[in-house]
Formats: structure tokens, C-alpha cells, sequence
């Protein structure tokens, strides 16, 4: 019995993915699980495995092609067997694209040119939110499909130059940096607590685990997950009607990228040794950086770590990434003059902000979970079992 291969959906705004390649052909013998293509979404480029076992047959849809969620891409089918024929839905397709006028004796009403090619569901609905006429845009999709990458693109070129310039578009992930971002920052009512640790304890830490192996930011999860147990409401979540406490800490890193920044998970944190930590943070890294996250990957985090140390930034505000309750922001380790039993001395200095959600979060909860932090960072043998540093 043929099963049939589809465009999956991903998440609850996804309304269609884009095939990069195919890696089995036509006519390949195929087993279950195995990877049969590899497909982007607005979050990650990952690879679609086979649903079933027998030979692939009936592509449908290329390399560089938009195609709905739920439609069926390919079949796999037993040796010898034809893929199902399948009647096109062009019917339907074709009535969304065109307005028929209404029936009255009067002239109708004047109204905006209707685009002459396709238009996909998701250019329609950014068409009306952000004021493009649709018969402005030129489509680069297939067929000359309008999509809404076009339309975003539409938005920001000048109006006369819609129809005859086709503008840079952005990649999948920088549009969703910036729409997410700007929700974030629009809707969440933000505040910010800073707080300076001395790292001394940090990085005696670090080099009795093995600087080779591990890094700050391996501690600083492994520390940031045991001292979120002891603090449920930051690592909560708002559901738009109230405050969801997170049976688990699934701490999300922001790796940057060529194009963006995406944020890996490591689930279960609190439970995980330091080096089970560093294993998968370094693997996640990997696969970020070369676009082969998986979608369980950048799902499920419940709190997140920005640590821009590495590039000498002192210290900065992050934006929290909702649903989460707060995010924190790491700066470098830097030598500075501090007071030492009341004389001034020299320190390794790093500077933590913490972002928390107001409609999750009190002032005084967020210090209470800094000062703990601080605390633990500060003797991180303590929380972290590593004996005699």
C-alpha cells in the first residue's frame, strides 16, 4: 500500500515549507527513517525522514519549491507498484486567486488590480497587515507564485520599484529574529536587574573540569539549570491568560549565525552532568552554525543564556524570547578594581542582566534568583559537585 511523503508542519503559523533538495531520487529503495530530503521553515532547515519502507516514487515538488503544509510531495510504494493518481485541487486554487463582481445594475465599486499570478496563503495575510497591493508585486516563487517573502519585501522597497526590482529577500531566519523580537519587545513588559560576580570561582571551575573541554558557558548552564529549580517562576512561562510553571528546565542558547541568531535547547539541564552539557551545547553549536538543526532542537525551552563574552562586550539588555519568563544576558570576564576586605584590589569581573517578564515576575523574585546565581557562580564546586578546586 503506497504512503504517501507530505510537507509537514512544524509549528501553529507554518502554512508552507520550502524543499532545498531531495536526497534519495526516484525510484530508490527507501527504509523507515530514513532521511528522504531536507526542507526549510521560517525556524531551521532540517531533513524529512521516510514514513515507511519501499521505493520512492511520484515527486511531485523540487528543489527550491514552496509547497503547502499537508500536500503530498511523494509517494513510497511497494517494488513494482504505481503511485496513486492524484486529482489537482486547481479548481479551488484558482477561485482564491480571482473576485468575481458583484451583480447589480450600477457600476461596481473600483477596486485594487488583483495580481496576475498565484498568491500563497501567507503573502495574502502579510499583504493586508502590512498595506501592500498585491498587483504591485512581482513573485518569485514557482509558477511566479507571489509569496511572503515578497510581499515583506514589497513593504520596505519603494512603491515604484515593487513591480520592476526584485528585492534582496531575508532568510528565513532573520525574518523570524525580527518579527519575534519585536513582539517580544512590544508586548512584554520588560525590566532588567544587573548584577557583577567575581569569576575567580568560574575559572578555577573551568580549569580543574578541563579548559579544553569545557567552557564557561557549559558552567554557567549547568549552573543557571540547578539554581532554576529553587526558582520556578523564572522559569515559568505566560500563556497570554496567565503563568505556566515548567515541570522541567530546558535552557536555550543563543548561537549565533551567518544570518541571525537561533536558540539550541538542552533539555532537562538540571539533571544533566557538566559533561553531557558541554557534549551537546558543542554538537548543538555545530549544527546551528552549518544549518542542520533538528526540529526538536529549537523547541521547548524554558529559559535562555545569551553570552556575548566572547566578543568583549561588557555587559547588554537582552529581549526575552516568549513564551519564556526571563533570558540572561552574559558579558565578558574582565580584570577591574574592586573593593577586597575594604581595599581596593583586583578582580576577574563578569556582569549578568537578567530580563524577566513583569506579568510573571517581581523585582524581588529576580534578585533572589541573581543573588543565588551569583552565589553559585561564586562557588560553583559547591553546586556542581567537583570536588576541591
Amino acid at each position: 500500500m503506497a504512503i504517501s511523503v507530505i510537507m509537514p508542519a512544524l509549528e501553529l503559523a507554518q502554512e508552507t515549507g520550502k524543499i532545498i533538495s531531495w536526497i534519495k531520487n526516484e525510484g530508490d529503495s527507501i527504509t523507515k527513517g530514513e532521511p528522504l530530503l531536507e526542507i526549510e521553515t521560517d525556524k531551521i532547515t532540517f531533513e524529512v525522514e521516510a514514513p515507511g519502507d519501499g521505493v520512492l516514487a511520484g515527486i511531485k515538488s523540487g528543489a527550491g519549491e514552496e509547497v503547502p503544509v499537508g500536500k503530498t510531495i511523494a509517494w513510497i510504494v511497494a517494488p513494482g507498484e504505481k503511485p496513486p493518481v492524484e486529482l489537482e485541487a486547481a479548481a479551488p486554487a484558482a477561485r482564491a486567486m480571482t473576485t468575481s463582481a458583484p451583480q447589480a445594475a450600477s457600476p461596481a465599486p473600483a477596486r485594487a488590480a488583483e495580481p496576475s499570478g498565484k498568491v500563497s496563503p501567507k503573502a495574502k495575510r502579510l499583504a493586508k497587515e502590512l498595506g501592500v497591493d498585491l498587483s504591485t508585486v512581482r513573485g518569485s516563487g514557482p509558477g511566479g507564485t507571489i509569496t511572503g517573502e515578497d510581499v515583506e519585501a514589497a513593504a520596505k522597497a519603494p512603491a515604484a520599484s515593487r513591480a520592476t526590482e526584485p528585492a534582496a529577500m531575508p532568510s528565513a531566519i532573520a525574518r523570524l529574529m525580527a518579527e519575534r523580537t519585536t513582539q517580544s519587545w512590544t508586548t512584554t513588559p520588560h525590566f532588567f536587574l544587573v548584577r557583577d560576580v567575581d569569576a575567580a570561582g568560574l575559572i578555577a571551575a573551568r580549569e580543574h573540569a578541563g579548559a579544553d573541554k569545557i567552557t564557561h558557558t557549559d558552567l554557567l548552564i549547568a549552573l543557571v539549570a540547578r539554581v532554576l529549580t529553587k526558582h520556578l517562576k523564572i522559569n515559568a512561562s505566560w500563556t497570554g491568560s496567565g503563568i505556566q510553571l515548567n515541570p522541567s528546565v530546558n535552557i536555550s542558547i543563543a548561537v549565533a549565525v551567518s544570518d541571525g541568531v537561533v536558540g539550541a535547547v538542552l533539555p532537562n539541564a538540571a539533571s544533566a552532568s557538566l559533561a553531557d552539557i558541554a557534549a551537546l551545547r558543542k554538537e548543538l553549536s555545530e549544527r546551528a552554525r552549518t544549518g542542520r538543526l533538528r526540529p526538536s532542537d529549537v523547541t521547548g525551552g524554558t529559559f535562555t543564556i545569551s553570552n556575548l563574552g566572547m566578543y568583549g562586550v561588557d555587559a547588554f539588555n537582552a529581549i526575552i524570547t516568549p513564551p519564556q519568563a526571563a533570558i540572561l544576558a552574559v558579558g565578558r570576564i574582565a580584570d577591574r578594581v574592586v573593593p577586597v576586605d575594604g581595599k581596593p584590589g583586583v578582580r576577574p569581573m563578569l556582569t549578568l542582566t537578567l530580563s524577566s517578564d513583569h506579568r510573571v515576575v517581581d523585582g524581588a523574585q529576580a534578585a533572589l534568583f541573581l543573588n543565588d546565581l551569583a552565589e553559585s557562580i561564586q562557588e560553583p564546586g559547591k553546586a556542581l559537585t567537583l570536588g576541591p578546586l
